[in-house]
């Protein structure tokens, strides 16, 4: 049974509201929903077996009760997130030749 657009937009807007305590996880699921990754059906499963202590901290630091919620949020947080400390990372120990080194 297909979902109207409202509902899904509805759904969303509940995932990011079960973001507690977190402004970069509701970031993300914001970045996430404009960039249309929550729209459409939720015709995809995903599933597999996790450490318990894992899933426990997750869910209280992010304050999210639901598995399904848990994984959307983290598949999100893949998914929008920049590159920019790996970019950062990339250039340790090297110092551009035009950088002026005279104190």
């Amino acid at each position: 049974m297909k979902q109207s657009l409202q509902t899904r937009s509805s759904r969303a807007r509940n995932a990011r509201a079960r973001v507690r305590g977190s402004l970069k996880l509701k970031e993300v699921m914001d970045i996430a929903e404009q960039e249309g990754l929550l729209r459409g059906e939720r015709t995809e499963m995903v599933r597999g077996r996790m450490p318990e202590a894992l899933v426990a901290r997750a869910k209280k630091r992010t304050g999210i009760t639901s598995n399904t919620d848990l994984i959307e949020v983290a598949l999100a947080n893949i998914a929008v997130g920049d590159d920019y400390a790996d970019w950062l990372l990339s250039g340790r120990g090297s110092v551009t030749p035009e950088a002026d080194l005279e104190f």
